[in-house]
């Protein structure tokens, strides 16, 4: 059974104008998509006639809300022409369900609807791609541009999944150095020796295999933006070789002893608890400080719940476009199930989940069917403890399988099994297969 809160939280974010009526026809909700499509407040259309609003040609002669009243039966993206509130004609794509009491007794119905062929406009609610409307992303948002003008050392923490990676890149084409490159690098994905190239270059011969000279990620981002994700991730001894390039400016590559200047902003990213890193001598706190001049603290998914609509409204276009489909909505069941699970995956968890669907969904609606690892959205909803496995972390045979039919190349085997590359080299060490 759906709260009050929940009921409300739901309706209020749809990324679809929604509006109920009771059965004398009169207009019972109206939410703030209805709203900003219609141009009509909602004190001006609770307790009107829906045809008063709307003002269709067929309102009251074969509408799809008037089939839905007079048979009872669902009513699925049915294109009606409209006026607004301005006189302005659109067109609509409308869903339409009877609304009953425990009883089975009928109290009115409930439509749904968006422009046709197009999608809810987030504009007002998207910033450098970034889409939030939460107030901890628009506190975010309202920090990044005079962060960004400084050109001081930032540091974004957060859990996997959460989009530092995007942040990372708003802040440099919002800088003075947007024209410069935006140069990224997991510490992570790479072993120590093979980071310390990674990152400072080497000259040829500097050791056994390097045959020619290597340009390393430092002046590779001259002019621009080098972004360390997963710097938690860095050893002891290349923790000591960062903080000398960040005090100096400058560096050498490895086998060289040319100096080389250090001509770029850096921007660092984490998952962990770097102050209980420090504490545990991890982490230098020398280094922290200098990384961290100003932080960014990205919220977990589940801690910004109002944006999962906007967000599936989001991939549901950008998977359109990739698999060549027409998906237009997912069932308000299934934006409450989204609003009761955790995330721990986050954003990306939520974007793999969207992805799974469209490989499956037929019609323009996402059902919980097409969901991976969802039993029946019934029973779900009726747990209020709910907890569901993460649909994107698999056990040792999976991970097994996956590296296996992919020769171990870790990136094709992380697409293979729906999660970043970084989190399998994670599930791999912890495994044991590392």
């Amino acid at each position: 059974m759906i709260n009050n809160l929940d009921y409300k939280i739901l309706f209020e974010d749809l990324p679809e104008g929604a509006f109920t009526i009771n059965t004398d026809w009169k207009i019972t909700s109206f939410n703030e998509t209805a709203v900003n499509i219609t141009g009509f407040s909602k004190k001006e259309a609770i307790g009107r006639y829906c045809w008063e609003i709307f003002r269709s040609e067929i309102c009251q002669k074969g509408c799809p809300l008037s089939i839905t009243m007079d048979t009872g039966k669902k009513q699925f993206e049915q294109e009606v022409l409209v006026k607004d509130r301005f006189g302005k004609q659109q067109a609509l794509c409308v869903n339409v369900n009877i609304l009953r009491d425990n009883n089975g007794d009928i109290l009115g119905a409930v439509e749904t609807f968006q422009k046709h062929g197009s999608f809810f406009d987030h504009s007002d609610q998207m910033f450098q791609g970034i889409i939030g409307k939460s107030k901890p992303m628009k506190s975010l948002f309202s920090m990044m541009p005079d962060v960004a003008e400084s050109g001081t050392n930032v540091i974004i923490c957060g859990e996997s999944g959460t989009g530092k990676e995007l942040i990372a890149r708003a802040i440099h084409n919002l800088s003075k150095c947007k024209k410069g490159p935006f140069v990224a690098v997991n510490c992570a994905a790479l072993s120590e020796s093979l980071l310390e190239s990674e990152l400072f270059g080497h000259e040829k011969g500097a050791f056994t295999g390097a045959d020619r000279l290597k340009i390393g990620r430092f002046e590779l981002a001259k002019g621009g933006t080098l972004f360390l994700d997963e710097i938690g991730e860095l050893k002891p001894n290349l923790q000591v070789k960062l903080l000398r390039v960040i005090e100096q400016r400058i560096f050498e590559r490895v086998g060289g002893t040319k100096t080389i200047s250090l001509d770029a902003r850096i921007v660092s990213a984490t998952n962990q608890n770097l102050e209980k890193a420090m504490k545990e001598s991890r982490f230098r706190e020398d280094l922290f400080y200098r990384l961290r001049t100003v932080p960014f603290f990205l919220p977990p998914l589940r801690e910004r719940l109002e944006d999962i609509p906007l967000l599936v409204d989001h991939f549901i276009k950008l998977f359109n476009d990739k698999y060549n489909k027409n998906v237009r909505s997912v069932d308000p069941k299934v934006i409450n199930l989204f609003m009761k699970y955790k995330w721990p995956g986050n954003v990306r968890e939520l974007e793999k989940c969207i992805e799974y669907a469209f490989v499956f969904v037929k019609g323009p609606v996402i059902f919980s069917r097409y969901l991976p690892e969802f039993q029946s959205c019934e029973n779900i909803l009726s747990d209020n403890n709910l907890i569901i496995s993460n649909p994107n972390i698999k056990d040792k045979d999976s991970v097994l399988s996956a590296l296996s039919k992919t020769s171990w190349n870790r990136q094709d085997a992380a697409e293979m099994l729906g999660i970043s590359r970084t989190s399998l080299w994670r599930r791999m060490k912890t495994l044991g297969l590392i």
